[in-house]
């Protein structure tokens, strides 16, 4: 993490390059970009100008998540640029979470239940439950629509086992049934989002963020909806299946 970074676009994108080919955004509940000179970038805003939203995701909750994982090769990091911020105890502020951490103090009985098992990835809605262009509600989690990745992966480079749980609504774990499979995805979230394994960014002006999108989780706080934010988000494309 770096402070005090005056960036424009073109400076983030060759920064962010440095780390690998970039991955353009996923698709947005407005199915356009952004910013159009730039499509390799995001917007994280809950601006409005002109009756049109400038970014994405709003000013609301934001659940754990970590980015695409309902495609079959996710990004494996991300990178934040902030323009403007709410003021200091306003909120916005954004946390992580460590799933190697989390795989390692797994109780045996769920590691146990967990490894060797496939999840699907939703792919209908966002980190804030927007429904995407072209995607229907889901409403039987055995209908759901994106990649199937393993619960537990591990790292190419290290060996080490990370928990790889995307998003909590609408996943599923395949061949068990339904009510076993919310039971089992419950008990694994519960345990990977407990304040041990998180951390918390307060967010500044001119900050730039980069994490490791397949082994942390991340989400936002809500802030207040007159304030504004604006951050600028780039993300590298991965090299890898999960496994």
């Amino acid at each position: 993490m770096f402070h005090d970074q005056n960036l424009s676009d073109p400076q983030l994108i060759a920064f962010s390059r440095n780390f690998g080919e970039l991955d353009p955004p996923g698709p947005n509940p407005y199915g356009k970009p952004f910013l159009a000179a730039h499509p390799e970038l995001n917007v994280i805003s809950n601006v409005v100008e002109d009756g049109k939203p400038i970014g994405n995701l709003g000013d609301g909750e934001a659940v754990w998540h970590a980015d695409m994982t309902y495609v079959e090769v996710p990004p494996k990091a991300a990178m934040l640029h902030s323009l403007e911020v709410p003021p200091p105890g306003a909120g916005g502020n954004t946390y992580f979470a460590n799933m190697l951490a989390a795989y390692d103090t797994l109780p045996a009985e769920l590691k146990k239940a967990a490894d060797g098992r496939i999840a699907v990835h939703d792919a209908s809605t966002n980190s804030a439950g927007m429904l995407r262009m072209g995607y229907r509600q889901v409403t039987d989690v055995r209908d759901v629509v994106g990649a199937r990745h393993p619960l537990v992966r591990t790292e190419s480079m290290s060996g080490r086992k990370a928990l790889f749980l995307g998003r909590r609504p609408n996943a599923y774990v395949l061949d068990l049934p339904a009510p076993e499979s919310e039971a089992l995805l419950d008990a694994l979230w519960a345990h990977a989002t407990q304040p041990r394994f998180a951390m918390c960014h307060e967010w500044q002006v001119g900050d730039v963020l980069m994490w490791n999108n397949l082994s942390v989780l991340h989400r936002r706080d809500p802030f207040d909806p007159n304030a504004r934010r604006i951050m600028h988000r780039s993300q590298i494309k991965g090299d890898e299946r999960i496994n």
